[in-house]
């Protein structure tokens, strides 16, 4: 007997399950059909145009090297695909010549999400001498931004250049 009871739960069971199966299929195709003729009766809103604009300039010409500003030129041959060629170019003078001087070159390059110049590339060098015209060609591989040279010597306060932008 309690054979035939739990087949009879089961089967009212069952049963109950598909009507409120067919109960929520007939509830979502009426809300479906309902958001789609609201939506396909309402007006389509008007398209904005939103103009963004950022001015690239192009660095072409070689130019001089000057005490207390760093100054970046694009290499003309700055070879396949996505490869920058750069020379940043600054002047340093050295209070004790009889001293040398040490200093470091920084490729910093702007990251939005952290809205702060992080490092991308960094070199080091030194001289001996009053004065001397430093040169550095750092190159950027596949990897367009804003970016920014920056030359600091011991004893001295950082010195950057303008941004300029990378760009494939």
């Amino acid at each position: 007997m309690s054979t035939t009871r739990s087949a009879a739960v089961l089967a009212s069971g069952t049963a109950n399950a598909a009507k409120l199966f067919v109960a929520a299929l007939a509830f979502t195709s009426a809300y479906v059909g309902f958001a789609a003729y609201s939506s396909a009766s309402s007006t389509p809103e008007p398209a904005r145009t939103v103009t963004l604009s950022a001015r690239e300039v192009p660095i072409t010409e070689q130019l001089p090297a000057q005490t207390g500003k760093v100054t970046v030129s694009v290499l003309a041959d700055g070879g396949a695909g996505c490869v920058k060629s750069y020379v940043a170019r600054s002047v340093l003078l050295n209070s004790d010549p009889a001293k040398g001087v040490a200093y470091g070159w920084r490729l910093a390059r702007w990251s939005p999400a952290a809205k702060a110049w992080r490092t991308y590339f960094v070199d080091h060098d030194g001289f001996a001498g009053a004065a001397r015209t430093v040169e550095w060609r750092p190159q950027v591989t596949g990897n367009p931004g804003w970016y920014r040279v920056e030359l600091t010597a011991v004893g001295a306060e950082t010195v950057k250049s303008d941004r300029f932008q990378v760009s494939c």
